[in-house]
């Protein structure tokens, strides 16, 4: 009886064993498939990603090229694709009427702007929206006395802002060729003072947060990125 006991007792035991492995065989299979599908999907991802950054760099590249021989001073980011302008007046202070200076600026750099990003059809394909967006610094306006006032204020000024940039952009000398694209991918914003540009001591840099930034929100699978340029005003 003894033995047969431990017969039966140990059949069952190599009973158990032999489930459980083979049910641990079928989670590491399947975990195999879950991390090879993921792999793939984030190869296609990143090399997409990749591929769209590569543009951005080469179009930047060549706009810092060609705003470089017109003599715009500008400083091209070559990673993002940003062109900050410094002491530009666009505008008089409290104004959304276009300077002299500030037109005199858009009619050298819109062409070069809209004729490099446009003739790169690897980027261009890829562009959602072509973003002119507002913004101003966060001094108080005299007369208002809540920050919520002030930020309206504020918001109002910088989307008059942009929008008289975008207008003036149809001005100037770009290849007519894209006009109806521009049309259908223009965006105009206002962003008041919600995105002030900061010193390396955290306090707002005024001059630099009141401007104008041209973006071009561009996509990528399911990411949307944005890469543009800033010019500053008053």
């Amino acid at each position: 009886m003894g033995i047969s006991a431990g017969k039966s007792k140990h059949t069952e035991e190599g009973d158990n064993n032999v489930f459980w492995t083979t049910m641990s065989d079928l989670m590491l299979g399947l975990a195999i498939i879950f991390m090879t599908l993921f792999v793939l999907a984030m190869t296609g991802f990143t090399q997409e990603t990749v591929e769209l950054q590569q543009n951005q760099i080469k179009a930047s590249e060549q706009m810092a090229e060609k705003l470089k021989e017109a003599d715009i001073d500008a400083e091209v980011d070559k990673l993002t694709g940003n062109v900050k302008i410094s002491e530009l007046e666009l505008f008089e202070v409290g104004s959304y009427t276009l300077s002299e200076k500030g037109k005199k600026y858009l009619d050298k750099f819109v062409p070069i702007y809209i004729n490099t990003i446009f003739s790169n059809p690897s980027l261009y394909e890829n562009v959602v929206n072509v973003v002119v967006q507002g913004h101003t610094d966060s001094q108080m306006f005299k007369g208002l006395n809540s920050p919520n006032e002030q930020f309206t204020k504020n918001m109002e000024l910088s989307l008059l802002r942009a929008n008289a940039v975008e207008k003036y952009m149809f001005k100037t000398a770009y290849d007519k060729k894209y006009d109806e694209t521009l049309r259908k991918m223009v965006v105009v914003e206002g962003k008041s003072f919600s995105e002030p540009v900061l010193t390396a001591d955290g306090k707002e840099d005024l001059a630099k947060s009141r401007r104008v930034e041209l973006k071009l929100r561009v996509k990528a699978k399911n990411i949307s990125r944005m890469f543009g340029l800033n010019f500053g005003g008053y």
